[in-house]
């Protein structure tokens, strides 16, 4: 090109104005971010169309705590129900009652009852099942049933998903001994050794189902292919000297076993097993350690493994891909209380020698 054209160019160049080259940028900038939105409400849509089918614990577990849960004003409780609300999560209705239990209404303990305080997580409070078919209802209905000298007997679920055994305690000792139980059933799950979560903003993950499913698919890759920690190990991990989950779980238990023996109210500490390998239970050294810190406190204890042993594991979950307990197992689970509550305290449940057949 000759200097002349070249002049030409560079002139033609310059006559253009750079507001219109601003223009253009922002434009593009616009472009590129609507394409962004776009693309992010597909994979929104997609997320809550093709893998939303009610039953994903990710989600569900996701949607339980937007919809049901609060950050508790006692920091040692964390969070907690949102009094008064309802949803159906992995199928399964639930109702939270006016002081946040899914339980009924809790009136005053009627006049020769004996109230059965149930604290727990998941499990206790019966995520994936009925109301009806929940460990603290299936247990009732055995006490009722059983019962032959007209006492009646009532059981409460404090049950909370994701609670620790120091929530557990906490929210016995700020509310739950208001309700006046005659008998506190401590029912403990392996990660209960896990440290009291606090609840993060994280932006996108607050709101967006696709950011749950993106990082549920994260973390089983990175423990499949990246070396991360397998369930096995994890859980085990929470028991190594020094783990702070752990180490505060055992002052918590020793906290409620003082307070009930201070208070008169009976006590009962129950193991609930991991439910994938029953038959070879990859973790008893747990459960001997929970029976030790029972021992410790003159607490009786009781290991429900023996009660669904004979059953194929699969068969006790409440959906292949999520192994907590299903009805069948609440059941199982139900009968046994019973017997070691009947074994324990005789003077409570003199009327329901029949127990010992229930669940079997």
């Amino acid at each position: 090109m000759n200097s002349n054209a070249s002049r030409a160019v560079q002139m033609e160049e310059n006559s253009v104005p750079k507001s219109s080259v601003v223009k253009r940028a922002l434009l593009a900038i616009l472009a590129a971010g609507f394409s962004l939105v776009l693309c992010g409400l597909m994979i929104e849509g997609l997320a809550r169309t093709v893998f939303d089918n009610g039953m994903d614990f990710d989600l569900e577990m996701w949607k339980y705590a937007r919809d049901l849960k609060r950050v508790s004003a006692e920091p040692a409780i964390g969070h907690e129900h949102i009094p008064n609300t309802s949803g159906v999560f992995m199928g399964a209705q639930v109702d939270i009652n006016s002081i946040g239990l899914r339980n009924r209404e809790v009136a005053p303990v009627p006049d020769g009852a004996v109230r059965v305080m149930m604290l727990g997580d998941s499990l206790t409070f019966g995520w994936g099942v009925k109301e009806e078919d929940t460990p603290s209802r299936q247990l009732e209905t055995v006490l009722n049933s059983a019962a032959t000298g007209g006492r009646k007997y009532e059981v409460i679920n404090t049950g909370v998903g994701n609670y620790n055994t120091q929530m557990e305690v906490a929210y016995f000792l700020t509310n739950g001994y208001k309700l006046k139980p005659d008998i506190v059933v401590l029912n403990y799950f392996i990660n209960d050794a896990e440290q009291t979560p606090r609840r993060h903003k994280v932006g996108w993950g607050e709101y967006s189902q696709a950011y749950v499913v993106l990082a549920s698919a994260v973390d089983k890759i990175s423990r499949i292919f990246l070396g991360r920690a397998d369930w096995k190990a994890y859980y085990r991990g929470l028991y190594e000297n020094g783990q702070p989950g752990w180490t505060d779980g055992q002052a918590a238990i020793q906290k409620l076993a003082r307070y009930c023996k201070e208070h008169g109210l009976k006590l009962v500490i129950v193991n609930y097993p991991e439910l994938h390998e029953i038959k070879q239970y990859p973790f008893p050294e747990v459960t001997a350690g929970v029976e030790k810190i029972a021992a410790s406190e003159g607490v009786p204890f009781l290991d429900l493994r023996p009660s669904v042993e004979d059953l194929v594991p699969e068969t006790l979950w409440v959906s292949p891909s999520d192994a907590h307990p299903n009805k069948i197992a609440n059941e199982r689970f139900a009968g046994a209380i019973a017997q070691t509550l009947e074994h324990s305290y005789p003077d409570v449940f003199a009327d329901t020698a029949s127990v010992a057949t229930v669940g079997k």
